[in-house]
Formats: structure tokens, sequence, C-alpha cells
């Protein structure tokens, strides 16, 4: 960052159903390519972001981290609100902080998170909802939560999960750490909430369709331990639609004091 440059931390929720994920793309559609433009339009000058995690085509955020430096000296509601001005419905700003440090101890977006937390919601029931569609993901045969929530708790603690890692992924290494992983159900709604302290390329996505085939009594609970041991992708469930992914929460050390929300269940719960 330069002597006479500040850094922006921007909280971003959107809606990824209309985007080709976050990362910037040669087509222009990503919800990195609308933000940056829409920056550019208010700053009068091209700026480069960096996010906590970027989600794929379909996938959303509740609240995506997101900095940029710039030497422009703005009111940060202005931020918000010029920024926002320049985004479509689906993309919006909810609030923006400048953070001050030093060479070396800079805030940075992803480097600086510690742990992050996703969201996916289920909508269980023998017939679609199309008001849901995009928005929650999809399972027609009943599901046992209970049978559902023992097979999580098998992944609860630090293992190698090579067996829910997309063979994209380009991570260094599959050994994470999962937190806390609770599924709640209203209806014919369940939402599961994972917290890590990162994640693989659709290692979500690939852990619901494996609870999935747990809930239905296709596998056992225990199998999900097995998928564990055996670290091998082929053998765990087919990975799971994005429409129910939601990127709920990325978390730093409050010394930073962003002005972020807790994850919200919005109306699903």
């Amino acid at each position: 960052m330069n002597d006479d440059s500040k850094r922006i931390v921007l909280g971003v929720q959107y809606d990824g159903a209309p985007w080709q994920g976050w990362q910037t793309q040669p087509h222009g559609e990503t919800v990195q390519d609308r933000l940056e433009a829409a920056l550019r339009q208010f700053a009068g000058t091209d700026v480069a972001t960096t996010c906590a995690g970027r989600t794929d085509a379909g996938v959303h955020a509740l609240e995506q981290i997101v900095h940029f430096d710039t030497p422009l000296d703005r009111d940060m509601n202005s931020w918000v609100r010029g920024v926002n001005s320049f985004l479509p419905p689906s993309i919006a700003v909810r609030w923006a902080t400048a953070i001050a440090g030093d060479a070396e101890q800079e805030f940075h977006a992803r480097f600086s998170a510690r742990s992050r937390t996703y969201q996916y919601v289920l909508y269980n029931n023998p017939v679609r909802a199309p008001l849901l569609d995009g928005k929650a993901g999809w399972a027609f045969r009943p599901l046992d939560v209970d049978r559902m929530r023992e097979g999580a708790a098998h992944l609860l603690g630090e293992h190698d999960f090579s067996s829910f890692r997309s063979v994209q992924c380009q991570a260094k290494s599959p050994v994470k750490t999962m937190y806390a992983i609770d599924l709640q159900r209203r209806g014919d709604i369940l939402l599961l909430t994972l917290h890590a302290n990162a994640f693989l390329y659709h290692m979500v996505r690939n852990i619901v369709g494996s609870l999935i085939f747990v809930g239905t009594g296709a596998r056992p609970a225990d199998w999900m331990k097995e998928l564990l041991d055996g670290r091998d992708r082929k053998v765990a469930a087919p990975t799971f639609m994005p429409d129910g992914l939601y990127l709920a929460k990325i978390d730093y050390d409050p010394n930073w004091k962003l002005p972020q929300t807790p994850p919200q269940n919005f109306l699903w719960l």
C-alpha cells in the first residue's frame, strides 16, 4: 500500500444466482467484475479488490469481506451509498470502514481471516418450490435430521477432508479444522451451519450431499467417518447444487474493529 493510500474494507452482500461466481472473468459476468465497475464509476479511477473467499457460480454471500487501496478521501457512508447507486439489485455494499495499519500488520481480507462460516439452506419436500429456486437446495426424499447430526459429528476437529475436496481445488493442504456443524429444522426448511478455519473448493456442497445420503437412510451415520478415513473423493456423494449455499461470516481479530453483523437466518428459520 502506498503512503498516500488508505485501505478501505467493505461488507458486501449478494445473490449469486445471476452471476458466474466471485472471481473476475473475461465475460465480465461475475460479482467482482460488477463491484469493481461500480467502484470505478464512483471513484473515477480503476479499483482492484481482494475478497476473503471466492464463491462459485450460484453461491450467495450474506457478508463477503472485500478490501482495496485508494488515495481518495471519502466519507465511509459515501462509499456505501455511492457505490450502491451503480450496482444491480442483486449486489449491495452493506458497510464500509477505513483500516489503519503499518507494513508489519496490514489488514488483508483473505489472509487476516481467522475462520469462516457457511450456511446451507435446504428445502425438504416431495414437490419443488418455485419461489425458492436459486435460493435453497432441494431434497425430495424425507430426511432424518438426528441421523444427519450424528453423521456430522464425525467431521468435527482437525481432519484430512480429501473425500470432500473437488479435483479442481488448489489448496496446498486438505487438512482443515471443523469447529462446529449445526443443523436446525423448521417445517420443510433445514439450515446447516458449518464453521471451520478454512474450506476446500466445493467442500461444503460435498459434505451436504453426503449428509443427505445419511438423512435418507441410504448410508449409515458412521459412513461419514469412513469417508474421512478413506480420503477418496470418488466414494463420497456427488457435489450438491449451489443454490442454497451462503458465505455467512468471516471472523477476524476484534482489534480490527470491523462493523460486522452476526450470521443471519433471514426468513429460513
